[in-house]
C-alpha cells in the first residue's frame, strides 16, 4: 500500500533530527501498564516504532518476542546501536500495512498519528489482521487537533470508534490520566481486544 509519507520521508526526518515527538524514553501510561503484564511470552508488535523506547522497556523486562517495524532503516539503526543485545531478526525494515504474522498484543505510541488520515480504517483492519483472536491493541491515540497540518495528525475519540468497532471490544478508551505534561488531557488511553475465536 502506497503511502504518502513513505520511508524516504521519514528516513529523512530522522536524519535531519526532526523528531518532535520523541520524547526521549518511554511515556508514563505504556511504562505503568507494561509493569502490571505478568506474560513475558507474549509475542509484541511496535508498528512505526521509530526510537522504539517501549520496545526497550520491554526487552529489558524480560519480553524477548518483542518485534518492531518502521519503514525507514535509520529508527532501527540507531535503536540496534543502543539496545545491541536486541534479537536483531526482530528488527523489522517493512511497510507495516505490507506485515504478515501473529501477535498476542500491539503497541501504539505516535504511529497512528503519523500515517496519513486517509489509512486509519486499513490501520484498524491491519492490527486486526495481525492479533490473534483475544490479542489486544493498548496505546495511546491523541484526542486533540493541531493547528499545523501533520504529522503528526489529530482527531476524536468519535471519529476512532468508527474505525476500530468493527473489529474490537472497547476495554480501555478514556483520557489518559497520566501523560506527560505536555499532552496532558489530549491524549486517549485504549485498550482494545481483538474480537474472535
Amino acid at each position: 500500500m502506497k503511502q504518502e509519507f513513505n520511508a524516504d520521508y521519514w528516513q529523512n526526518r530522522y536524519q535531519l533530527g526532526q523528531t518532535g515527538w520523541d520524547v526521549g524514553a518511554i511515556t508514563p501510561p505504556l511504562r505503568d501498564y507494561f509493569n502490571q503484564m505478568p506474560n513475558t511470552g507474549q509475542r509484541i508488535l511496535v508498528p512505526g516504532c521509530g526510537n522504539a523506547y517501549e520496545a526497550e522497556y520491554l526487552f529489558r523486562k524480560g519480553f524477548t518476542h518483542t518485534y518492531i517495524v518502521d519503514v525507514a532503516e535509520a529508527p532501527l539503526h540507531h535503536f540496534s546501536e543502543r539496545v545491541p543485545d536486541f534479537p536483531k531478526d526482530q528488527l523489522l525494515l517493512q511497510d507495516f500495512f505490507e506485515l504478515g504474522g501473529k501477535y498476542d498484543l500491539i503497541v501504539e505510541q505516535t504511529f497512528f498519528c503519523a500515517i496519513d488520515p486517509k489509512l486509519r480504517a486499513d490501520y484498524a483492519r491491519q492490527c486486526a489482521n495481525l492479533l490473534v483472536p483475544g490479542g489486544k491493541l493498548v496505546g495511546l491515540l491523541f484526542d486533540t487537533t493541531f493547528e499545523h497540518s501533520g504529522p503528526p495528525f489529530g482527531g476524536s475519540r468519535e471519529e476512532y470508534r468508527t474505525y476500530f468497532e468493527p473489529y474490537f471490544e472497547f476495554l480501555h478508551f478514556e483520557t489518559s490520566y497520566n501523560s506527560i505534561p505536555p499532552r496532558q488531557g489530549r491524549e486517549l488511553f485504549v485498550e482494545l481486544r481483538r474480537l474472535g475465536v
